[in-house]
């Protein structure tokens, strides 16, 4: 069935904070109209949730059979593989920069330029891999603006799990939390192999522990869209 397709549109914004101008890609519903109000889902990975993850789609079919509140996606690209690593990882150059523009500056211009509720609960972050990684660190650093978070097969490092033992507010951010049960040894960009299914049970275990309204589950599969894609019907219902 074909269902009413929401709109996609590129907008350039130039942030202070990594010296850049970056490409946003935002998808607006069918229906989309500024007398209504909207929830915010900001994509890490950007490109390849719209293209690999057909997340436009996904959101056509919800919106169309009414299982999901309205929604306005915004992908953020990455540049390539070096320029996802120095954003998104725990130890890159521009990791804590990058979290700032996300907090400090894409919010405010989304909030300015579409009917968003502007309010913590209704803005979410996803990302799959480092992606996942940088989304889930952005929300504890922020858990006031960004009530959501949905993490996809999320490169999990010591790093992360002081972040999660430290944080003292798990009643402010809810999260969903995937990972492939063959996620063992995963090639990763910087050239190496890990185990991502050994950290991720761990992470788990800690944030079930902390009382966040948390959902988790593995998946039968492994480190790719091939999983990560079907997944998103179920991700995006459940927190939307």
């Amino acid at each position: 069935m074909e269902y009413p397709k929401g709109s996609m549109k590129e907008i350039s914004f130039f942030s202070m904070e990594l010296q850049e101008e970056l490409q946003l890609l935002i998808y607006l519903p069918a229906n989309f109209s500024p007398l209504y109000k909207y929830s915010l889902l900001i994509a890490q990975d950007g490109r390849d949730y719209f293209q690999l993850g057909r997340i436009g789609r996904i959101a056509d079919e919800h919106l169309f059979n009414r299982e999901m509140e309205n929604l306005i996606i915004v992908g953020v690209p990455y540049k390539n593989v070096e320029d996802r690593r120095q954003k998104y990882h725990p130890k890159g150059s521009q990791n804590k920069q990058y979290i700032r523009f996300l907090a400090h500056e894409l919010v405010p211009f989304l909030d300015q330029e579409f009917p968003t509720y502007q309010m913590g609960t209704t803005r979410a972050l996803i990302g799959d891999s480092l992606g996942a990684t940088v989304s889930l660190m952005t929300a504890m650093q922020y858990p006031h603006t960004f009530g959501k978070v949905l993490l996809q097969s999320p490169y999990v490092d010591q790093h992360i799990f002081e972040l999660v033992k430290n944080f003292s507010e798990p009643q402010l951010i809810e999260i969903y939390h995937v990972i492939g049960n063959q996620e063992t040894e995963v090639h990763m960009t910087n050239g190496k192999v890990g185990d991502f299914l050994t950290p991720n049970r761990k992470l788990s275990t800690l944030l079930s522990n902390k009382f966040f309204s948390y959902f988790y589950e593995e998946f039968n599969g492994n480190h790719t869209w091939t999983y990560w894609q079907p997944d998103l019907k179920r991700a995006l219902k459940k927190m939307f």
